[in-house]
């Protein structure tokens, strides 16, 4: 049971997992996965897609998915290198799935897939002017942030670590920066991501959403590993609703022996 929804592009969801659809050991995994994680957001990859010998039904899974959940499907354009490269399968993207929804990478590093900043906010502005909905994935950085909500993006995807990492939030002060500095812009904490305690981690922070693929797909059991992702997301968003304990610097009893009155039954 989700705690409350969110509005990403004016759409209402329950979920806050988005979750991804690569490398998953079989067609029905997939499918098992995608209805243990709740999900509602979908993503996947043209590049992939148009270059698999044969897709094992994996197009008909994700819509599927999207009859039955009512999930939204978020192509990206992954793999691409320059910002012309992304814009145009973007626009492919689009005449393929129906859906103006785009997950924007632009990669700047091959080492350590950093989004290329310059590139990723060239390409925002030309697809916001073309009537997408742009999701863009950037890094933590809170300028870069800035911009690309300056070139009309509404939701940001700023990264925990490098893609694929496992390595969990590597800067919660940077990510505890933007959710400070853009209290209104939903944010969503994708790459790096690796166990449930880092979902929760970022979800604790303020963050809006965690988008995964590879904590899940690359699982022993990816069925009861969406599961628990999407407990730990749940989790980390009440204690934030709830008011997550600041930490002290020194000891604070817990239960104070004189000045609080207290009734005895």
């Amino acid at each position: 049971m989700h705690t409350d929804s969110w509005t990403p592009y004016g759409i209402e969801l329950q979920s806050r997992f988005l979750l991804g659809t690569a490398g998953y050991p079989s067609p029905q995994v997939l499918a098992d996965s995608i209805a243990a994680s709740g999900a509602q957001v979908i993503t996947v990859g043209l590049k992939r897609t148009m270059s698999a010998a044969g897709d094992n039904g994996f197009i008909e899974i994700i819509r599927g998915a999207m009859r039955e959940r009512g999930a939204r499907l978020l192509p990206n354009t992954a793999g691409c290198r320059t910002a012309r490269e992304a814009v145009t399968l973007a626009h492919m993207a689009r005449e393929l799935y129906g859906t103006h929804w785009i997950k924007l990478e632009v990669v700047g590093d091959e080492h350590t897939l950093q989004p290329d900043p310059w590139g990723t906010v060239e390409a925002a502005v030309q697809l916001v002017r073309d009537g997408f909905a742009v999701f863009p994935y950037c890094t933590d950085d809170l300028v870069t942030c800035q911009r690309l909500l300056d070139a009309g993006c509404q939701v940001l995807m700023p990264w925990g670590a490098p893609i694929g990492s496992g390595q969990g939030l590597l800067n919660p002060f940077a990510l505890r920066t933007l959710r400070a500095r853009l209290p209104g812009v939903p944010l969503v904490v994708d790459a790096g991501i690796g166990a449930p305690s880092h979902a929760a981690q970022a979800m604790e922070l303020g963050f809006d959403a965690v988008l995964l693929n590879s904590a899940v797909s690359q699982a022993v059991d990816p069925v009861r590993m969406a599961r628990a992702f999407s407990l730990a997301i749940d989790a980390g968003r009440s204690a934030w609703c709830a008011g997550v304990m600041a930490p002290q610097d020194m000891a604070v009893a817990s239960t104070p022996v004189t000045g609080q009155p207290f009734l005895i039954g």
